[in-house]
C-alpha cells in the first residue's frame, strides 16, 4: 500500500520515515537528536518525510531505552503569586530553548513529598529545578541518589552535589534601607514570614542590619505567609505603629498593603506610608500600584539555572555551587 493511502489510525514509525526519506533508521534517530552528527540535507529529508507521514518522536519511549528523557521537572509551590508564574514561564522558555521539555509539578508545604518524587522518577527526568517555597530536601536527596541533577532557586538547603541560584537578598535589603533613609523615612519596618521562607529571612536580616548600620532601627512585622492577604490584613497596624517606611518581602504582599490603604478603612490623617516591594511583578507597574520595588530578573535567573543544570549533567560529581542573581531598585510612586 502506498504511503499516501496509509490508514490514519495507524501511527507512522521511524521505519516508515526512513523508508520514505530513503535513509537508515539510525539517520532518522540522529535527525531528531539535538547536536547529533547528521548532514543538513539528510535532516531536511527526514523532517519532510516525518511531516508528510505525521510522525512525532515518542520521547517517553526513547527514555526507556536511554534511561533518561528530555524532560526536566519544575517543582513549584505558591502559584497564586504572580512572581512564581513569571518565574516558571521564564524557566520553561529557557529549557525549551536548550531542547528540554519542562514538566510542572505543583506542590505545597503540606503535600506528600514522596508523591512528587515518584512522579519525577517515573518520568525518568533528566534534571529537576525546585523553586522557593517548595519542600525540597527529601526530593533533592532521593533524586541525587538516583543520579538526577538538581538546581534549587532561592533555597537555603545545603545538599551535596545540588547547585543553587540565590537572589542577592543582602543587596535588596541594603537598597531598600538606603532608599527609605535618603527619602527621610525613619520609622522603618519589614513585613515578612521569615520562619517559613528562606528568602524572607535573608531579606529581613539584611534590611534590619543595613538600617542599623546607617543609624536607624527597623523592626520586623511577622506574618504567617508572604502573600496578598497577609499584607491586606496587616495594613491598619502599620499606621497605628507610626511606620513611615515599609519593605515587603515580595510585591504580592505589598499590593495587599496598598489595596487596604486605599479602601478608606484606615485613618486618613496619618502621615504618608512609603512602601517598597520585591520581585517587580507585572502588576507592580500598574497605575493602581505604581510600586517601588526590587527587581529580581526572572529571565537572567532562568538562564543561570539552566546553565548550572546542564553543567551538572555533564559533570555530576563536581562540588556543589552557589550563584547569585543581581537585583536593582526600580523607583516608582510608592517610595
Amino acid at each position: 500500500m502506498a504511503d499516501k493511502d496509509r490508514d490514519p489510525r495507524n501511527k507512522a514509525t521511524s521505519f516508515d520515515v526512513a523508508r520514505l526519506a530513503g535513509v537508515s533508521r539510525a539517520a532518522v534517530s540522529r535527525a531528531f537528536t539535538p547536536d547529533a552528527s547528521v548532514s543538513p540535507k539528510t535532516r531536511e529529508k527526514v523532517y519532510l518525510a516525518a511531516k508528510e507521514l505525521g510522525y512525532r518522536v515518542n520521547y517517553l519511549a526513547r527514555s526507556l531505552t536511554n534511561k533518561r528523557s528530555d524532560l526536566v521537572g519544575l517543582v513549584a509551590a505558591g502559584l497564586d503569586n504572580p512572581f512564581r508564574t513569571l518565574q516558571i514561564e521564564h524557566l520553561a522558555r529557557a529549557l525549551i530553548a536548550r531542547n528540554f521539555r519542562p514538566i510542572l509539578l505543583p506542590t505545597s508545604k503540606e503535600a506528600d513529598t514522596s508523591t512528587v518524587i515518584g512522579q519525577l522518577l517515573h518520568f525518568a527526568v533528566s534534571g529537576v529545578i525546585v523553586t522557593s517555597d517548595a519542600p525540597p530536601t527529601e526530593i533533592c536527596e532521593q533524586c541525587a541518589a538516583e543520579g538526577v541533577p538538581i538546581v534549587l532557586i532561592n533555597k537555603g538547603d545545603d545538599i551535596p552535589f545540588v547547585d543553587r541560584i540565590i537572589s542577592d537578598d543582602r543587596m535588596a535589603g541594603h537598597l531598600a534601607a538606603t532608599h527609605f533613609i535618603e527619602s527621610g523615612a525613619r520609622a522603618l519596618a519589614i513585613m515578612a514570614a521569615p520562619t517559613i521562607s528562606y528568602t524572607a529571612q535573608r531579606r529581613s536580616e539584611a534590611f534590619i542590619a543595613s538600617c542599623r548600620q546607617q543609624g536607624v532601627e527597623a523592626q520586623l512585622l511577622p506574618v504567617k505567609i508572604n502573600d496578598y492577604q497577609s499584607g491586606y490584613d496587616a495594613a491598619p497596624e502599620l499606621l497605628s505603629l507610626g511606620i513611615d517606611g515599609l519593605f515587603c518581602a515580595n510585591d504580592y504582599m505589598a499590593c495587599g498593603v496598598l489595596d487596604r490603604l486605599l479602601t478608606g478603612r484606615v485613618r486618613e490623617d496619618e502621615p504618608p506610608l512609603r512602601v517598597i516591594g520585591h520581585d517587580d511583578i507585572p502588576q507592580a507597574s500598574w497605575t493602581a500600584y505604581n510600586l517601588t520595588t526590587i527587581r529580581q530578573p526572572c529571565d537572567f535567573q532562568a538562564e543561570q539555572t539552566v546553565d548550572l543544570l546542564m553543567s551538572r549533567m555533564a559533570e555530576p560529581d563536581i562540588t556543589a555551587r552557589v550563584e547569585f542573581t543581581p537585583v536593582t531598585l526600580i523607583k516608582r510612586r510608592t517610595a
